[in-house]
């Protein structure tokens, strides 16, 4: 389902009155329509399947011991608790088992599921399993680094702080494969006793808030 962009504009034009402005005056009276349009952008991935994004798979047969790493994917998402955005980039990496998948694939499969209401936590987890289901490789981890708004914009404005969460599947949850990954990410090891495992870790750089 396509974002209703009326039911927006009319939303929008709402809010403005609420906050004691004027929707009609010079320099508000198109903020609605612009809003809806940036919506139908930000919000475009709730009605996609992500699966889309990866199925022109490739057979590639056994690839014992190799690792396809893609970093600094930038994304951009919106926070659902605040509806602030968060900017950010992820970082892939995965262990063929028989399947591989062109490069151009994981930058759409991190943007579908990126457009839709998100916390970075769950999000990681869902590009994570995407690509786990999609490819069923021996392992995948998923790295993103994000800025809040919800952050740095309000609350405690922390504007240099950021946040970084963690999934790991299958061979990349072994502690000493995913230092490996990380190595070659670039990333340094999460501290021993944290909790890797087919859930995301959250390094608690930066407080969210509720």
């Amino acid at each position: 389902m396509a974002v209703d962009a009326e039911r927006v504009r009319a939303a929008v034009a709402e809010l403005i009155a609420a906050i004691g402005e004027d929707p009609s005056r010079p320099g508000l009276e198109d903020t609605p329509r612009r809003v809806a349009e940036s919506y139908a952008e930000f919000f475009a991935g709730v009605d996609q399947d992500p699966a889309q994004a990866l199925a022109n798979t490739i057979a590639v047969g056994e690839h014992d011991g190799a690792t396809v790493v893609m970093r600094d994917i930038a994304l951009r998402s919106v926070c659902e608790h605040h509806l602030l955005p968060f900017l950010g980039t992820a970082h892939i990496a995965y262990a063929p088992a028989e399947r591989v998948v062109g490069l151009g694939s994981l930058p759409r499969v991190v943007g579908v599921l990126a457009a839709r209401p998100q916390v970075q936590e769950r999000l990681t987890e869902q590009i994570a399993a995407a690509i786990d289901e999609a490819l069923d490789p021996r392992g995948v981890l998923v790295v993103i680094e994000a800025a809040h708004g919800c952050v740095t914009m309000r609350g405690p404005r922390q504007i240099g702080s950021t946040t970084v969460t963690l999934a790991a599947r299958g061979s990349f949850a072994a502690p000493a494969e995913q230092a490996a990954a990380l190595a070659l990410i670039g990333r340094p090891t999460p501290a021993t006793g944290s909790g890797l495992g087919p859930h995301p870790l959250t390094v608690p750089v930066a407080e969210t808030g509720p």
